[in-house]
């Protein structure tokens, strides 16, 4: 098994939930450190929870039907696109 190690890191937290936070601690009875993992834990795991987005299929036509557009010329194709503009 592999070895755990601590690391010290200084973050800027602001007053007001630096202070909600002890609080919290406080009345679960746990340490600040450990409300802190479990809280980054939570929001990594709901992260990697989230399911990817997924382009829609908008393709038009039937799958396997031949492509109309294949058989244009460049000018035809442009003048397709562009409607004559």
């Amino acid at each position: 098994m592999g070895r755990l190690y601590w690391v010290k890191t200084t973050m800027d937290i602001s007053d007001a939930l630096l202070a909600r936070a002890k609080r919290h601690a406080r009345r679960t009875g746990k340490s600040l450190r450990a409300l802190v993992e479990e809280g980054l834990r939570q929001v990594l795991s709901a992260e990697s929870a989230r399911p990817k987005y997924e382009l829609p299929d908008l393709s038009v036509g039937k799958a396997g039907d031949p492509n109309p557009l294949e058989a244009l010329s460049w000018q035809d194709l442009r003048d397709e696109i562009y409607g004559g503009r």
